[in-house]
C-alpha cells in the first residue's frame, strides 16, 4: 500500500478522534471552569492544543493535496478530490469560526461565544468524520 495514503489515513484518525474528544467532552465543559480561571484555561487549552493540531493538520493537508496530485493506482480519485474539498471545508471553519472565537475567549468567558464555538465546530466534527470514512473506503480500495 502507499506509504503517503497510510500517513494520511494516521493522520486524519487522529483529527477525528482529536475533534469528537472536543466537541463532546472539552468544549461543553467551559461553562464548568469559572470566570477566576477561565482566560488562563483557554490560554493553555490554545497552547497545548496547538502542539496536537500543529502537527496532525498539516501533516493532514500536505499528504491531502500529495494524494490528489498522485493518487494511489486502485484509489478512487473522485474520493480523493472529495476529501481534499471536506479539508478546505474544515481549514475555512478552523479560520472563519472556530481561531476568532478563541481569541474572542481569552478575553473571559461569554456563554454565548462559548454556545457558538460548540454549535460551528459541528462544521468540522461532521467533515473530518466524512473524511474519516473516506480514507477508510480509500484503503479498501488499495487493498482490494
Amino acid at each position: 500500500m502507499d506509504t503517503i495514503l497510510l500517513v494520511h489515513v494516521g493522520v486524519t484518525w487522529a483529527m477525528v478522534g482529536l475533534v469528537w474528544f472536543v466537541q463532546l467532552v472539552h468544549y461543553p465543559l467551559y461553562g464548568s471552569v469559572g470566570a477566576d480561571h477561565f482566560v488562563e484555561y483557554e490560554l493553555q487549552h490554545m497552547r497545548r492544543t496547538g502542539w496536537a493540531v500543529g502537527l496532525f493538520m498539516p501533516a493532514e493537508a500536505v499528504t491531502g493535496v500529495w494524494l490528489v496530485l498522485a493518487p494511489p493506482a486502485a484509489v478512487s480519485t473522485t474520493l480523493v478530490f472529495t476529501g481534499l474539498v471536506l479539508l478546505l471545508v474544515i481549514w475555512i471553519s478552523t479560520a472563519v469560526f472556530q481561531a476568532p472565537t478563541h481569541f474572542r475567549l481569552t478575553k473571559g468567558y461569554d456563554a454565548a461565544v462559548g454556545r457558538r464555538l460548540v454549535l460551528t465546530n459541528w462544521i468540522r466534527t461532521l467533515a473530518w468524520t466524512a473524511r474519516g470514512l473516506l480514507v477508510l473506503i480509500m484503503t479498501y480500495q488499495a487493498l482490494d
